[in-house]
């Protein structure tokens, strides 16, 4: 593994640990020329489905713009780089069982809006109005009370 910084080849890993809920190993590694630290991923390379936008063209997954529209959504939102990494995690585990050479991109934003419902309400709202293209503020209060927990009414 190259240094980022300085480019020499020479980079031993100093720490190794799971990451992902154990689905890649995460490694520290330290350059032998310049003394700078970097961290680097192993994960297991599968074939995800190809993605089919809403106009008919076919790509290929690209978990880069996944985690590009979680951190959009969770921007400046108190969700640890951890948290996001599972939930990319799940939703690809989703994907891959689904057993199919290909999934429609709205698939994927029902996954996503899963996995934010679970670890940021304010995410979620913020994902779902684009995802599902709010046009006023009655869109928004439905999806605010599908997060909001029930409140219990008195005598109950």
């Amino acid at each position: 593994m190259r240094c980022p910084f300085c480019d020499h080849a020479e980079t031993p890993v100093v720490e190794t640990r799971d990451a992902e809920d154990g689905a890649a190993l995460r490694r520290r590694r330290r350059c032998a020329q310049c003394d700078k630290r970097f961290t680097t991923y192993e994960r297991i390379e599968l074939s995800l489905p190809a993605v089919v936008k809403k106009n008919g063209v076919r790509a290929e997954y690209d978990r880069r713009k996944l985690r590009a529209s979680l951190a959009l959504a969770l921007r400046k939102r108190p969700v640890t780089s951890e948290a996001v990494d599972a939930a990319i995690g799940r939703i690809e585990e989703k994907l891959l069982s689904l057993a199919t050479r290909e999934v429609t991109s709205e698939g994927i934003g029902e996954l996503v809006m899963r996995e934010l419902r679970k670890i940021d309400k304010i995410g979620y709202v913020r994902f779902a109005s684009v995802y599902r293209k709010f046009e006023d503020v009655d869109e928004f209060a439905d999806a605010i009370e599908e997060v909001q927990p029930r409140r219990r009414t008195r005598g109950n």
